[in-house]
Formats: structure tokens, sequence, C-alpha cells
């Protein structure tokens, strides 16, 4: 689609506007081809400018209907065809006028018939929609055939006069009900003149069991609902009047209900709408499941950072009554270790997913190290970390903490004043470097047979929680940390 969006950027002649309401029309492009009952192409001429005729046209866009069998096994989309090729869509750009059915034309093994409709817009042509039908299906047409037909031919009539899609009026055309969910057809004063059996079954799912025909919309909507999603003084007379564009939901016992009103205009005289239908009682129920679910797991983890909180509050509190220096050491580090759990979850605390940015995490960590160090030193971060899982983002939070309170206090305790901590992503493998310039590493060191607590969480953290490994290397005059996981 984007190559084809490319040429027609180079040989069509859109405007900006132009544009925007071709894409506003391809957004309803799914509800005119199931009213059709019929393959629908978009035609965008190709020219320079508005002043010249164009070359021939180029295939933007090509739906195939819900309601019938496609006439097209392949994509037409990117397909072009030149100027005097087709005469009728020639014609219809000129004249801008709707070129209706004609006598069908066999295709392959398919007698087709094709009507051609133009796009108006601003007081021009800017493309044409050629709709594709088989003949044969036409023959005999039931009741709602026919109503959807002639809901499509009033709706190709509002493009042919720029009046479709209906300009101002912003909804989620994705999400909105479709015409196979229920469709019910209102004349200009919002009574019922037809509903499709999916129409019908939806309001009686609703709580309504009369005659529909005749019957005003707003009014039957007015005596079933009991909660309206979205609180609006007006009635539901006035709402679904069907004279402006319109989404809303209503609630009751029975469930909740979807309802998307369009209004049909001729000649600038509001002629009546339709209005679609659809049961979203599931999808809300897991819509608010799902909110809920997620309003308990940020809870979970509320709780927790406070727990962890509470917990280095005693472990603080312990530490001031040891009079051993080793054992107040040991508390202090616990209250660091169990300090940067905390700052995880209160980090998962306030995300909307199960996701934490761990570069939020990571200033935080830098933040309180170095806050605690003893020496003024100079820290660079080099690249970025992303996001992470929390099952990851616990033990790495764990391990950047000891790797920086190791270089702080052993690297850059007595010498030196720089640590730079450097993240680099190659394929699926992530690096994270840890150097500082300090008194470096002591003869003969191995990490393997190391007795520092610290180094002894952060190598079993890594091969047992990350699947990785760590060193410890000198480098010319650096000592550097490498943690290695895969993405």
């Amino acid at each position: 689609m984007a190559k084809v969006d490319e040429r027609i950027s180079e040989q069509g002649a859109l405007t900006s506007t132009d544009y925007s309401h071709i894409q506003e029309l391809l957004a309803e492009w799914q509800l005119l081809s199931d009213l059709s009952f019929a393959d629908l192409i978009l035609w965008i001429p190709k020219r320079k400018d508005y002043q010249n005729w164009p070359t021939g046209y180029i295939a933007m866009s090509h739906i195939r209907p819900t309601t019938a069998a496609t006439i097209f096994p392949n994509d037409v989309i990117g397909e072009e065809i030149s100027w005097g090729q087709n005469p009728r869509m020639d014609q219809v750009l000129k004249t801008g006028e709707i070129d209706r059915d004609t006598d069908p034309e066999l295709k392959g093994d398919i007698w087709i018939k094709e009507e051609i409709v133009p796009v108006f817009h601003e007081g021009r042509v800017i493309a044409v929609i050629t709709r594709h039908r088989n003949a044969e299906a036409m023959r005999s047409m039931s009741k709602l055939e026919l109503n959807y037909r002639e809901i499509a031919h009033k709706i190709y009539k509002m493009i042919a006069e720029g009046n479709f899609p209906i300009q101002n009026s912003i909804y989620r055309a994705e999400s909105a009900p479709r015409v196979g969910d229920g469709l019910i057809r209102l004349a200009a004063d919002g009574s019922i003149t037809y509903a499709s059996p999916n129409g019908i079954s939806a309001l009686n799912r609703a709580g309504y069991n009369g005659e529909l025909e005749g019957v005003n919309l707003g009014e039957i909507i007015d005596s079933i609902k009991e909660i309206s999603a979205t609180p609006t003084d007006e009635s539901w007379k006035i709402i679904l009047n069907g004279r402006t564009l319109r989404r809303e939901e209503f609630e009751n016992k029975s469930g909740i209900f979807d309802l998307l009103v369009i209004p049909l205009i001729e000649e600038r005289a509001h002629i009546g709408a339709i209005a679609l239908i659809h049961n979203v009682t599931e999808l809300r129920r897991r819509d608010r499941a799902l909110v809920s679910k997620d309003a308990t797991i940020k809870e979970i983890h509320h709780r927790v950072k406070n727990n962890l909180q509470t917990v280095s509050a005693l472990l603080r509190l312990q530490s001031r009554r040891v009079e051993d220096p080793s054992a107040q050491s040991a508390l202090n580090e616990a209250v660091r270790r169990v300090a940067s759990i905390a700052i995880v979850h209160e980090t998962l605390a306030i995300s909307s997913a199960e996701n934490v940015d761990f570069d939020q995490v990571f200033d935080r960590i830098v933040a309180n190290a170095i806050e605690l160090s003893v020496r003024p030193i100079k820290f660079e971060k080099i690249g970025e970390f992303g996001v992470y899982d929390s099952q990851r983002a616990t033990p790495l939070a764990l391990i950047i903490t000891e790797l920086i309170h190791n270089a702080l206090e052993h690297g850059l305790g007595q010498d030196g004043d720089q640590l730079t901590v450097e993240i680099k992503e190659a394929a699926d493998q992530v690096k994270v470097m840890v150097r500082d310039n300090g008194v470096g590493l002591p003869v003969g060191f191995d990490i393997d047979g190391s007795s520092n607590l610290g180094l002894q969480i952060v190598k079993t953290l890594t091969e047992n929680e990350l699947k990785g490994s760590i060193s410890l290397n000198r480098n010319q005059d650096k000592t550097e940390a490498t943690l290695s996981f895969k993405n």
C-alpha cells in the first residue's frame, strides 16, 4: 500500500484535503460494500494538476463485501488503466454524474454489472468508484437486499454530491457496528421503515418486543433504556432523529448496545437515516474485566512496594541498634537491595502494562547510589535500556544495583572519579558495561572464586534469572564489569 500511495503522490494531483477526504471515505469502505453486495474499487486519476485531463487511473483501494461472494479473487490495488480504456469512467470524471448499471458483461465465467460513481470534493471530482456485482445473483432479491441496495444508492448519490463522508463527525469507524450486526432504516421523522432480521433480534434482546414499522426508534430506546453509557440531557428521540451522525451506547438489564446513526441527504434535504445496532455486552464485560484486572495488578504492586519499604525501614532501624560494624554494613546492604526491588514495583504500580520502562528504574538506582557516595563522582550513561517485563526487570535491577555499588565502594572508594554505564544492543543480545577509573581489581581476581556476597548475587541472578553471563576485567586504566543476556 505504501508503494501505491507513493505512486499516487507522484502521478496524482490530490491535495492534502483531497487525500483526507478519501481516507475518511475508506473508513466507511466496508459499510458501502456490504450495502451494495458488491466489490468496490477506488480509482485515482493520473494527472499533473486539475487543469489537465488524466492519462489514466490507478487503483488505490479494493474492498470485498461480507454480504455476498466476491467477484475478484485477487486484489486489484495498484493496477493501472489508460485514458480511453474505460470510456464510462472517463465520462463520469468529466460530467460528475453517476453512471448506472448497464447490460452485464461476461468477465471470465461471471456476468458482471458495473456502476461508476464520482467522488466529489471541494467543487471537483477527485476520484471514481467502480461497483462490481454478480448479475446472476440480482435476479430474485429479498426485501433485505432491496432495502440495502436502495440505501446504497442514496449514499452513492451523497458521495457524488460531496455530502459523504459526513464532515466533522469523528467516530471510531473501525470499531463501529457493521451492516451484518443489525440495520434499521429510518424515515425523515425518525420512524422505522425497515429493520433487518439481525436488527429486529438486537432490539428484542434489548427488551423491546412490539411492532417496529412506523414506530419512532428514539421512543423505543427511551422506553427500554436504564443507564446511558454517555450521559446526556437529550432524549433518545432527539439523539436518534437521524439529522446528524451520532454514535451512542445504551445499557439496561438486558445488556449494552452500540448505536450508529448515519443521516441520508439528497440535494441538501434530510430524507432519512440508517441506524446500525450491535449487542456489545460481552465486549464491554471483557473490557471492564480487563480494567478491573489492571487495577488489581497495580494495587498489588503498590502494596508490595509499601511492604518492601516497611522491610527497608525495619532493617534500617535494626542497623542503628547493632554495634558490630560488619553486621551494620550487612544490614545496610540488605536495605539497598530491598530498595532496588521496591523501585521496580513502584514503577509497575503506575504503569498501564505489566512492563517496566527500565531507564526510569535505572535513573533512580543511580541517583540513590551516588547520593550515598562519600566522594564526588562524575557519572555518564551511554545508550538506553528500553522496556522489560517484570520478571526480568527485578533481577536486572538487583544486578545493576550491586555492580554500581561495587564500583563506588571498592573501585572509587579511595581513587578515581568517573563512573560510566554503557548499554549496547546487537541482534537479540544486550550488553551492559559498568566502568570506573578507580583502584582496579586485585591481582589474580576471579569472579567465580570471589567471596563477595554482592558479586555472588550478581552471578547467580545473571545465570539463573537472565540466562546470561557476567565478567569483570581490567581494561587499560579502567575496571569493566560486562553483563550479557538475551533481549
